[in-house]
Order: C-alpha cells, then sequence, then structure tokens
C-alpha cells in the first residue's frame, strides 16, 4: 500500500521512480514557497528556490565570511559612511537585459521603498540616504552614520538583484515569476506541489552540472523519507530522529548533520492578555523542559538556547536560560491571578512540517503545561496561511502564543536581533509579531548598528539580550541542527548553515564512481 501511494504522488508531481537515470534532482522540502520575489520570500525554503535563480551582491558563506559575488570589488570611505561597490562587468539577467549600476539602484530603492512593504526593509531604510551611479558598474551607497552590519545585510536573500524590466512587465504576476542573474532559470511553480529550474547556460560563472532541478513540497516527514529511500527524491529535509538509524544504515543513502544559525521560539502577542503580564511568561518558560525536548523529541539534534540568537553568530553571547522549575511557574501563575479554580488557557499554534518535529515539539509542550494547570490547545495552519496570520497587525492578530523559527543568516546580532524586538519592527511592518517593546532595549540596538568598534557592538547586544532574557517575549526553546538526507548518487550538494540548499554545485555521480 505504501509503494502505491508513492507511485501516485510521483506520477501526480511528472515524477518517475528512478530519477537518478534522469538529469533532475528533485529535493523535498517541508513547505512551498511563500513567494519567489526575493524581497517578499520570508522564510528559508522560499529563499532557497530563490537564490539558485536570483544573485546577491555579496555572499555569505558556509565557513561564515562575506565575499563578493555580483560586485567585483568595494571599498568604505575614511569615515566608513560612503561604501562603492564595482559590478563584474559582462552579467545578463535571464531576460537578456544587463545587470548594471541601475539595476542595483533599483533593487535597493524597491526593498526599503512603502509601496513594496518587505519585512525586510530594515536591513536597509533608514541606513542609507542616498545611492548613487555614477558610471554603469558603480554603485555609491552614502549613509548618514556607519552602518556596521552593511556587507552582512547586502548578502541576504531579500537584497537580491532581480530584473527591473521583468518587475516592470509583470507587476503583481512577478511573485510567480523571478528573474535573475543566477545559475539557474525560473521554469513554473505548480502551487502546494514544486517549483522546477532549469539551468542556465550562459551563466556568468562556473555552469552547473544538473540540468534541472525540482523543489516538492512534501510537509509530512514520513513521505520525504520514503521519497529518498525509493528514489523518487535525490535530497530530504528534517530527518526525524527515529529514522535516522535506518536511513544511515543504507548503502544508497548518506544522513547529513549540518549546523544551523536557525533559534526555535514561542512568542506572546503581549497585545493578549495575559500576555502584557512578564509573571505569566516567565511562568511559562518556567514550565517548559527545554533539555528534554532536546534529548527525547529531537533526538539530540538540538542544543537548548541559553540567548535569543545561536552561537556563532557575531554578538552571540550565553546569558542563560529559564531553568525547568514547575514549583516555581505555579507560583508565579498563581501570583497572576491562575490556579486550579481559574486555570491559564490558550492557544499555542504550530506549523506543521516546516521546523525539524515542529509539531511533536507543540505537543511536548503542551503536556508540560498541562502538569503545571495550564490548557494549552494546538492550532495549525498550512505554512503560508501560518506565516500570514501571524503577520496580522495588532488589531486583526489573533494569534496567543505560537512557534516560529529565525535563522540568523547574514551572521550579525543585527539581524537576529533588530528584526524580532525592535519596536519599530512590529507586524505587519517587520517581524516583531509579538508586538514587543521597550524602549531602552531600542535604544542599545540602535546604538549597536553605529558602532565600528567590534568589542563595543559586542558589549552592547550583551545588554541587549540580558534586557530580552528578564522581560522573557519569548519562551526560549533550542537551535536545532539540519540532519538531511542525501542519495550517494549525488555529490557536491550543500547544506548551508543558514538552511540554505544549495544544489549549483552538485552532480550525479556515475555507476563507477558510486
Amino acid at each position: 500500500m505504501r509503494f502505491r501511494l508513492l507511485a501516485a504522488l510521483a506520477l501526480g508531481l511528472g515524477l518517475s521512480v528512478g530519477l537518478a537515470q534522469t538529469r533532475t534532482l528533485v529535493i523535498a522540502q517541508g513547505t512551498d514557497p511563500t513567494s519567489l520575489d526575493a524581497p517578499l520570500a520570508t522564510d528559508s525554503p522560499s529563499a532557497t528556490v530563490v537564490n539558485h535563480v536570483v544573485e546577491t551582491l555579496f555572499n555569505y558563506t558556509p565557513e561564515g565570511k562575506i565575499e563578493p559575488l555580483l560586485v567585483e570589488r568595494y571599498s568604505f570611505s575614511s569615515d566608513r559612511k560612503v561604501l562603492t561597490l564595482t559590478l563584474r562587468k559582462g552579467i545578463k539577467f535571464h531576460d537578456g537585459t544587463e545587470l548594471n549600476a541601475e539595476a542595483v539602484k533599483f533593487n535597493l530603492e524597491r526593498l526599503v521603498s512603502q509601496e513594496l512593504a518587505s519585512s525586510f526593509a530594515f536591513l536597509l531604510r533608514g541606513r542609507v540616504s542616498a545611492i548613487e551611479t555614477p558610471d554603469p558598474l558603480t554603485v555609491r551607497l552614502r549613509m548618514p552614520e556607519p552602518f556596521a552590519p552593511v556587507l552582512a545585510h547586502l548578502t541576504h536573500s531579500s537584497t537580491g538583484i532581480q530584473s527591473p524590466a521583468a518587475i516592470r512587465r509583470l507587476g503583481a504576476g512577478y511573485r510567480d515569476n523571478p528573474v535573475g542573474t543566477g545559475p539557474y532559470k525560473f521554469d513554473r511553480w505548480q502551487k502546494g506541489q514544486f517549483v522546477e529550474l532549469v539551468r542556465n547556460d550562459d551563466y556568468w560563472g562556473k555552469k552547473p552540472a544538473i540540468e534541472r532541478l525540482r523543489f516538492l513540497a512534501v510537509p509530512e516527514a514520513t513521505t520525504r523519507m520514503a521519497l529518498v529511500e525509493t528514489g523518487q527524491a535525490h535530497v530530504a529535509v528534517r530527518v526525524p530522529p527515529q529514522d535516522v538509524q535506518r536511513l544511515s544504515a543504507r548503502p544508497e543513502i548518506d544522513v547529513v548533520t549540518t549546523p544551523s544559525v536557525r533559534t526555535i521560539f514561542l512568542y506572546f502577542n503581549q497585545t493578549k492578555k495575559p500576555f502584557d503580564d512578564v509573571r505569566v511568561r516567565k511562568a511559562i518558560n518556567h514550565a517548559i523542559n527545554k533539555e528534554e525536548i532536546v534529548r527525547f523529541v529531537l533526538g539530540g539534534f538540538g542544543r537548548a538556547s541559553d540567548a535569543p540568537i545561536s552561537p556563532g553568530i557575531f554578538g552571540y553571547t550565553k546569558i542563560g536560560s529559564y531553568d525547568y522549575n514547575p514549583d516555581l511557574a505555579r507560583q508565579l501563575l498563581a501570583q497572576a491571578g491562575f490556579n486550579a479554580q481559574n486555570p491559564l488557557r490558550f492557544t499555542l499554534s504550530s506549523p506543521n512540517g516546516r521546523y525539524l518535529q515542529d509539531i511533536r515539539v507543540a505537543e511536548a509542550i503542551q503536556s508540560q503545561l498541562r502538569a503545571v494547570g495550564v490548557q494549552a490547545q494546538i492550532q495549525t495552519l498550512e505554512w503560508g496561511a501560518y506565516l500570514a496570520a501571524s503577520n496580522q497587525p495588532r488589531e486583526r492578530n489573533e494569534f496567543q502564543v505560537a512557534m516560529l523559527g529565525w535563522g540568523t543568516v547574514t551572521g550579525d546580532a543585527d539581524y537576529g536581533l533588530f528584526g524580532l524586538f525592535h519596536s519599530s519592527q512590529h507586524a505587519p511592518n517587520g517581524f516583531n509579531r509579538g508586538f514587543y517593546a521597550n524602549p531602552r532595549l531600542d535604544r542599545i540596538l540602535e546604538q549597536a548598528r553605529v558602532a565600528t568598534n567590534p568589542q563595543a557592538r559586542q558589549q552592547l547586544y550583551r545588554s541587549a539580550m540580558q534586557i530580552i532574557y528578564n522581560d522573557a517575549p519569548w519562551v526560549f526553546l533550542h537551535a536545532e541542527q539540519q540532519v538531511t538526507a542525501i542519495r550517494r548518487e549525488v555529490q557536491g550538494f550543500v547544506v548551508h548553515p543558514t538552511e540554505r540548499l544549495i544544489a549549483s554545485g552538485a552532480s550525479f555521480r556515475t555507476s563507477a564512481e558510486r
């Protein structure tokens, strides 16, 4: 029965058993993209697809280095207020139009525009006062003050350089038809099922070996694993812990574990009572055994959080954790007016298939909260609908407590803290979806953006994270590891710490190489 179901799925997706004989690399992701327009692609599965089509000015390598990509060279003025970029010569977009300084200016101004309303506008908005194009290959960014994370921010997928001609021609339809300079060109998107890309044979850099890529949307982990086991997919993300040993024992599959810059958390909507009460937020933190969740639900493929961002990010410092203490949780709840006769009840929103064991983590949290008298009802939605619901403005936002994850994909704490905790970033303008605000924190985060001394920035971020810890706007859960199943006929496939899957350097091994 299992294989009949898989065969039906394969036919529905246009696949065939034995894909190793074809020139299409198939990647089973957990969710469908939400948008393929770079500044509007707000999640990693979307960014993974976009990054094969659309390139950024700089690249953040798996080793944590920032390198020029579409930029050939760059320099700062002595006061660090002007960044001059020299573009590579001779690069064309997939529609045949040229990559030039005006195209870069168009894209960066579009990112921060009020009309586009990208949640990533905070990366450059207010920090770049003017963009000049003195010649076709030179871009000059003028800043009112030194902006410490500017190069890191220009590695972010939302700053990708897309064809201005295509954006103007397609209008709102561009969101489903990206045109960039990357190693692959967009071919088709069967929403809810797959996105397919075709090799860009005119690519300016090293051309990919594989002709076509197909990204499947497969929320169910068991189905993803079955697809990679039967050869109907070559890569499957988020291997459940209980499947690791079985898959690792198969000679045709490698199970690859990769560090991640992603932190998983629950956020409290502080416009909803009683989550405006810090005693309630701290009680829920103390009621959840994060170490137990990492050990038994994640199978050890994670690390209980001790800060709002993960180790390896510039600005990270161990701050502390809310120890598992159900007695203290009950005391805090009682102080806030909740007891056996008047229990705290709320809806816990959770994705299903987006993060490692996400719905299982939610169920474990539900059980642990029940032990201290808290009744949490789990609600889940399709991923795109989930993001849309969590991103509503405060007057229409119905989420009470919700699970999300955040990867600090630029490697700089500004991205992991400013966008999620600064009061200017309340949804839908930014990613502060719990509507948390602390004026002192705002000032510190603003100071850290313009500090030029790395040690001073590090200390500012330590202070900022201590405030966040004390205010408990989140339940600080864990930093997850990426566990990926890859068939051994594929070589050169990269699972990036930022959770991007990079297939542009991959190839199929010959029979003799396996």
